[in-house]
């Protein structure tokens, strides 16, 4: 294994920074639409993201060097390429030509995740710890948060739980574990769980996409006020240092969306696409629509590439009632090629034509996007209602 790739991942690995990068790409395409938009408020550390990733995968697949799991490496280009069933064949091949069987058992599991055989996941990422060396190292550390993921799909929450466990065992500064264990305790032990945001806090005290993150859970789940007790603290205590995107953020989640948008007017020109999107909101929640869209236009007008943009504008529109203008700016959106709002826009579309009276349209394209998406929930109830119009 080349040298350079062992220092880079190590100095990585040990960048308290970076400990909790792997998970992004493990929780992300196995949670619900709503849950994503959490962790998609992280989209400024997707560069890093991407390079860690590489450079796991690359350690995994022996960097280059001709390697004894061909495969293995096979079935991890399948699971990439999305066909999971090639990659299951793949891994049962390598089973048959005595190849490394945590990596073997590793492939398995997300291939399986991947079919939404969660059952199956589980029982296979559990094979591949039971096959470690005994040393603790990265691989366990990134199995483990599959496994938490493929849990907590189960509905098993203890052991989803205790897979946390496991990783702040290993890493006992990995704040987003912390912050993740109380997502999951937050409905059944309060106080737990807010022992786990005050921690991943203090790991990253400015940190504030993790803040908001931390009053979303506690609003949904009825702690409103505690949550807003989160972020009024963060305003009194590092306003001063905060970017005028960042008080503009605090406020809006704090629903005060006169001090919002004046933040966030002042940002709208240095703090990109995220300040337009935020500012366009604040606008929608102040009810000036039709500012709103000007705020989304302006930016397109400079900007075609960012599918976020095209989503909100699209969202807007439908608010508006204008839907084949949000029909086009969802379709828009979806002609960015590799953008990460595929599902959304898909689905924003298909909402869109049932609005328009077109149901056969919309059913069509909600039937090829459950052969997609098929773990998605709330698709699966609009087929119901789309098969009875």
């Amino acid at each position: 294994m080349p040298e350079k790739c062992l220092q880079l991942l190590k100095g990585l690995y040990e960048d308290e920074k970076y400990s909790s990068i792997i998970k992004y790409f493990v929780v992300f395409r196995h949670m619900k639409k709503q849950e994503r938009g959490t962790i998609m408020k992280k989209q400024k550390n997707f560069i890093k993201i991407v390079l860690l990733g590489a450079v796991l995968c690359c350690l995994l697949a022996g960097c280059g060097q001709k390697s004894k799991n061909v495969n293995i490496n096979e079935g991890m280009a399948a699971v990439e390429a999305l066909d999971y069933n090639k990659a299951l064949q793949c891994f049962e091949k390598a089973m048959v030509d005595g190849e490394d069987l945590r990596l073997l058992y590793r492939g398995q599991g997300l291939a399986y995740m991947g079919l939404t055989q969660y059952t199956e996941a589980a029982a296979a990422f559990e094979k591949a710890l039971s096959n470690s060396n005994g040393q603790v190292d990265a691989v366990d550390y990134d199995i483990n948060y599959y496994l938490a993921t493929v849990y907590y799909k189960l509905g098993e929450i203890n052991k989803s739980i205790q897979a946390y466990d496991s990783i702040i065992a290993l890493l006992p500064k990995d704040k987003v574990a912390y912050y993740l264990r109380g997502c999951l305790r937050i409905g059944t032990d309060f106080e737990k769980a807010k022992a786990d945001f005050d921690k991943a806090i203090s790991l990253d005290k400015d940190d504030y996409t993790q803040l908001i993150d931390i009053y979303l859970v506690l609003e949904q789940n009825g702690y409103k006020e505690v949550g807003q007790e989160y972020l009024q603290a963060a305003l009194d205590s590092g306003s001063k240092s905060m970017t005028d995107y960042e008080c503009g953020r605090m406020y809006y989640y704090l629903k005060d969306y006169d001090n919002a948008r004046n933040y966030l007017e002042k940002a709208r020109k240095t703090a990109g696409y995220e300040a337009v999107l935020l500012l366009g909101k604040t606008y929608e929640e102040l009810g000036d629509n039709n500012y709103a869209v000007s705020v989304y236009n302006s930016f397109i007008a400079d900007d075609q590439t960012n599918a976020k943009v095209y989503n909100q504008l699209g969202l807007c529109k439908m608010e508006m009632g204008a839907y084949e203008e949000a029909l086009a700016a969802f379709q828009a959106g979806m002609n960015i090629e590799n953008n990460d709002m595929m599902q959304t826009l898909k689905f924003n579309e298909i909402v869109t034509y049932e609005y328009l009276g077109e149901y056969k349209k919309a059913a069509v394209l909600l039937d090829s996007y459950l052969t997609t998406y098929p773990d998605d929930e709330t698709a699966k109830r609009e087929y119901t209602f789309l098969k009875t119009r």
